[in-house]
């Protein structure tokens, strides 16, 4: 519902021509409220010059595109590529523009408010993504510290100094250009102030490099994902050379641990890892799938002195110590998202797991159970677990030998969780082939009655609709959830992963022909 100023804000706006001459009439109070109005309606020039002239202290994206009391909407999500480069180019010119910088008092823009999903509605359907706002921001900050040394400016701006608050995203294509912008911050009226850094397609040496020229104190969230070689070795070295005061969220890129392999130098150093990481006092969320952590999580987790509120441990290979370990540390209560994927818990652990989910269920709100070995026998189980979480907003269970008839019992009960929203669910056991095993891998995960399938999906949807649960969102993403930062930079990860397959297979061969 729009009150009727932003109505009135919106007819304002969409007079492009007549609203960018008239902002210097505008009081002050009101740029808040013509920018989400403008934002919404797309209009990139007023955007751009709203920034430019923008006359108050803080310009904070989240709190300007959140639900306010003239529009409640939410726009945060909206990353249209239009009106984000209008932003920052206002923000460019906010620098560059000759007022008195008496007028001048933005101290703090914030960036970080921005949410990247699946589908946009902004019409342009163009958006700009963390990659891309990382590479705009360090262009237009390199352009500032280029001009100002080269122009005539007006000596009050050399005196501008405005704190830009920014998830960053660096990969091997926009490293140097975000490097040299990092260097040349004391030099630059715009400093880029990392709150968060994501890491795909690095080199070690270019990773250790570039987080500390982001300012580490700083940093609240460090993912560390995709093709960037961290091993245990090296993330030793990363908490004993740098300082993470702030951190409150870490994520470690597959194989980081591989216990199978443990030494006692390697226990040592994994001790070591877990003290380091007790030090991260507001440490809360945690990610670490795909390593082989079995028997090792007490010793990994132990010394942390807040209690997780995240934890993802899919596909780690634990055993009934771990998950003994888990349902009985001070974390269980306080896990508001847990992904156990990966795990044969019916079999390995289903009291010490469901033990865990109990204590968990007062604040849990996302649970991810993929490719869990959960069968038909288990489901009354699983309905007896889940009961409890009445907070649960997302449940995920691709990847689970279920047939038709067990998946539409446990929708019937889905619907009683009064705060979910999103289901991910399995494609019928029975819509594959008699014999398919699982977990199913990628050449077969396609091979199913599509016709069946789409049938049983509309027989869920309807007890959704029937129970008047038409705000769940369920679907059947065959090859995991959406990720924005990897669909963003899809083309590179796959050259990437390209280039490491050739020249595994030319050591292969290099190391085959010296045997022969």
């Amino acid at each position: 519902m729009k009150s009727l100023r932003f109505l009135s804000a919106e007819a304002f706006v969409s007079n492009e021509e007549f609203a960018r001459k008239s902002l210097s009439a505008v009081a002050h109070n009101l740029f808040p409220l013509l920018f989400k109005a403008s934002y919404l309606l797309e209009q990139g020039e007023v955007i751009h010059d709203l920034v430019e002239n923008w006359p108050l202290v803080d310009f904070n994206m989240g709190k300007l595109l959140g639900a306010t009391v003239d529009y409640q909407e939410d726009l945060s999500h909206r990353t249209c590529s239009v009106c984000l480069e209008s932003c920052l180019t206002g923000l460019r010119d906010y620098v560059l523009n000759n007022f008195s910088p008496y007028r001048k008092r933005l101290k703090v823009v914030d960036l970080t408010g921005i949410k990247d999903v699946e589908v946009q509605f902004c019409e342009c359907k163009k958006t700009m993504g963390r990659w891309a706002r990382t590479q705009l921001l360090s262009k237009l900050c390199l352009e500032l510290v280029v001009y100002l040394q080269q122009a005539q400016c007006n000596p009050g701006t050399f005196e501008i100094s405005i704190d830009v608050l920014i998830d960053l995203f660096v990969t091997e294509r926009n490293y140097e250009l975000v490097v040299e912008a990092l260097l040349k911050k004391c030099c630059c009226p715009l400093k880029i102030c990392c709150v968060a850094f994501r890491s795909d397609n690095l080199t070690l040496q270019k990773f250790f490099y570039i987080i500390k020229l982001t300012d580490p104190s700083l940093l609240r969230k460090l993912e560390i994902v995709h093709n960037v070689r961290l091993e245990m070795e090296h993330l030793e070295i990363l908490f004993n050379s740098i300082h993470f005061p702030l951190l409150m969220s870490l994520t470690l890129p597959a194989r980081t641990f591989n216990v199978q392999r443990f030494t006692a130098t390697d226990e040592q150093m994994l001790t070591n890892i877990g003290e380091k990481m007790g030090e991260m006092t507001h440490l809360t969320e945690l990610c670490m799938s795909f390593s082989i952590l079995t028997g090792r999580i007490q010793k990994l987790l132990s010394p942390l002195k807040t209690p997780l509120k995240m934890l993802d441990v899919s596909n780690c290979s634990l055993n009934h110590a771990d998950m003994a370990y888990l349902a009985n540390s001070f974390h269980a209560n306080h896990l508001e998202a847990l992904d156990l994927s990966g795990h044969d818990i019916p079999e390995l652990y289903p009291s010490t797991f469901f033990k865990l989910l109990s204590h968990s269920s007062s604040v849990l709100r996302s649970l991810t159970l993929e490719d869990c070995n959960i069968q038909d026998t288990h489901v009354n189980m699983l309905i007896l677990g889940l009961s409890p979480c009445q907070k649960l907003h997302e449940f995920k269970f691709v990847g689970n030998p279920l047939s038709s008839q067990a998946l539409k019992h446990l929708f019937t009960f889905l619907c009683e969780l009064p705060m979910l929203k999103n289901v991910e669910f399995p494609v019928p056991r029975d819509c594959y082939p008699i014999g398919i095993t699982y977990p199913i891998d990628d050449a077969s995960v396609c091979r199913f009655d599509h016709q069946k399938y789409e049938s049983v999906a509309e027989d869920l949807n309807l007890i959704l609709v029937q129970a008047n649960r038409e705000d769940v969102k369920a679907s059947t993403p065959l090859f995991g959830s959406y990720d924005a930062a990897v669909q963003e930079t899809n083309n590179e990860l796959g050259a990437y992963l390209i280039k490491s397959f050739k020249e595994t297979l030319e050591k292969f061969t290099t190391s085959f022909n010296k045997m022969s």
